[in-house]
């Protein structure tokens, strides 16, 4: 409940976020972005503001938070930081208590004056993470309820455009579709809530991009995009970089007809019908939402938020109606991986003891779970969205679990000169919902190299699911977190769609909303079956799935008509737009 002289600070609003990361992963379920001090065991820099309050003497703080290893009662507290007052901690230590988010009590504090800095001081280097900071008047030990963000109504402001296509999610998907709608002349936003592009494919996430583009297309405007942005042409690319993340920005702020929204979240629809007539777009790193009014709508997200969001139907796990799917083994789920890598120094690298992580040996650690790190994904079990949090804390034990036994407890100290170069804290989910076409493309189609009439992306991906690893289940058999990839059952090798041997044919019909009447998709989130999501998630894959549905949208500007009339009605004007290229 909120009270007279109620202050909220908003974590993500700090003026200098020091070495704290922004966590925009989890705003649909948790409420809101956040800071946390991902410092691999390091403490990272404060994270400063100033501020002014209504004026000076007691007040009573409350930080939401929590000990983020509460939730299995583990022991220890990883994620312990101060909040200091012109330089000074108050005496609560914060991150101790409580395992799902919540304010945490910080006391009473009596200020001369009314302009404060406030510093968020880490003191584990292990993902202490706070939402926000509430100054209240009254002293009482009356604490807001878990959920309850006290002046956290932010104004909402017009954008001054009607977009043509508003595209949500900036992975190779949404930038594919956003830059290919502007070059044919459309007036596009795309709202992206990471400070930067690329989606699984950018420097945070850490994914090569996979796929193959077609090498003589039959139509040139599928793939020439994507080419043009991929940072690596080679098949097995490398890894992207912070300049790979910079020319993708360079690239699509230099077009004249797109708005690019980075660090902007999508938090709600506005519906006239069966059609999306604006869309909520939360800024990160300031207050306020801009509200950007659209004739269409793309979504990019992955998670299918925007379709969920305008109530579109969706499917997700082997579910064909995704709201009615439940978590359990007989309908388990891709996981998320959050990537690491470690190096060899020249000399020994100490790491401290995590007593809180998994309790792992090295025997534990198949070989290849030690060199490959996609592998390490956790969350089949799980619900991907509700518990997506949990999923990524989950993987958070499981690193640091793995690198405790392999430097503090391997019997050789063969890695004693080893230290963990990166871990990312951003996940990269492997599915979610899958949004509802006209068509659902099944694994089957793949295989028996089904041809449409509105077939164009081509697939070159492996038709595969990710499951547990059998090594890890006697151990972990409730929530395992090391996959192996299998295929779809009764299809020959020789048989199944796979790298290098594409074949065209998602079509078009699985790129729009069955019941959302302007409304595209591209990316994993599009209409397949539960097996097809595995050869159509990669990235490239979906960066053509993004210039098709674009392609789409310049034919609806023209005819003012939904995606659904243009496969009715224009397929032919389609198709020519596909052969030139955006």
């Amino acid at each position: 409940m909120t009270k007279p002289m109620d202050v909220l600070i908003e974590a993500e609003h700090f003026d200098d976020p020091g070495g704290w990361i922004l966590d925009t992963q989890f705003v649909q379920t948790m409420g809101s972005p956040y800071l946390m001090a991902h410092g691999l065991g390091a403490p990272v820099a404060d994270a400063t503001t100033k501020i002014v309050l209504p004026t000076a003497g007691v007040w009573r703080i409350w930080v939401r938070t929590l000990n983020w290893v509460g939730r299995w009662n583990a022991p220890g507290t990883p994620g312990r930081f101060e909040l200091r007052i012109d330089g000074h901690p108050l005496d609560t230590v914060f991150g101790t208590e409580g395992a799902e988010w919540h304010w945490q009590d910080g006391g009473i504090v009596d200020l001369e004056r009314p302009e404060i800095e406030l510093a968020l001081h880490d003191l584990t280097g292990f993902n202490g993470r706070c939402d926000a900071i509430l100054f209240r008047r009254d002293p009482a030990p009356d604490p807001p309820a878990s959920q309850d963000r006290p002046g956290a109504a932010t104004e909402i402001t017009d954008d001054a455009s009607r977009y043509d296509l508003v595209v949500a999610g900036g992975g190779y998907a949404g930038m594919a579709a956003a830059l290919s709608a502007a070059r044919r002349g459309l007036k596009v936003a795309l709202v992206q809530d990471r400070p930067v592009l690329g989606g699984n494919a950018s420097s945070e996430i850490r994914v090569p991009l996979r796929g193959l583009l077609p090498e003589a297309p039959a139509w040139p405007a599928v793939g020439s995009v994507v080419a043009e942005l991929q940072y690596d042409a080679n098949p097995d690319a490398r890894r992207a970089g912070s300049e790979d993340d910079a020319r993708l920005l360079n690239r699509l702020q230099a077009e004249p007809n797109l708005t690019l929204l980075l660090n902007h979240c999508l938090t709600g629809v506005e519906m006239k019908g069966r059609r999306i007539r604006a869309v909520h777009a939360l800024s990160t790193c300031r207050p306020g939402i801009r509200r950007l009014t659209g004739r269409l709508f793309a979504d990019c997200t992955g998670h299918g938020t925007l379709g969920a969001l305008a109530g579109a139907d969706f499917m997700m796990g082997a579910c064909g109606d995704g709201a009615a799917y439940t978590v359990s083994r007989e309908q388990p789920v891709m996981g998320m991986t959050n990537k690491w890598f470690w190096r060899m120094c020249d000399g020994p690298r100490a790491f401290p003891e995590t007593p809180w992580a998994l309790d792992l040996e090295v025997s534990d650690l198949p070989e290849r779970a030690i060199h490959k790190q996609w592998c390490w994904e956790s969350g089949f079990y799980r619900h991907p969205i509700d518990d997506l949090e949990i999923i990524r804390d989950w993987n958070l034990r499981a690193v640091f679990g793995a690198w405790n036994a392999l430097k503090n407890k391997h019997p050789d100290h063969a890695y004693a000169n080893a230290e963990l170069e990166s871990f990312a804290a951003i996940g990269g989910p492997r599915e979610s919902r899958r949004l509802t076409g006209d068509y659902i493309l099944s694994g089957e189609d793949m295989i028996k190299r089904r041809q449409f009439d509105d077939g164009w992306v081509p697939v070159s991906w492996f038709l595969d699911r990710h499951v547990p690893e059998p090594a890890i289940l006697p151990k972990f058999p409730d929530d395992p977190f090391l996959a192996v990839a299998i295929h779809q059952p009764g299809t020959a090798r020789e048989d199944r769609p796979r790298h290098g041997e594409p074949w065209t044919g998602i079509p078009y019909r699985c790129l729009y909303s069955r019941n959302t009447d302007n409304l595209f998709m591209a990316g994993r989130n599009i209409s397949t079956t539960y097996w097809a999501l595995g050869a159509v998630r990669v990235m490239r894959t979906c960066g053509m799935m993004g210039e098709v549905a674009a392609a789409a949208a310049a034919v609806c500007v023209q005819r003012h008509c939904t995606p659904r009339e243009v496969y009715q009605q224009y397929l032919a004007e389609l198709k020519q737009q596909l052969t030139e290229r955006s």
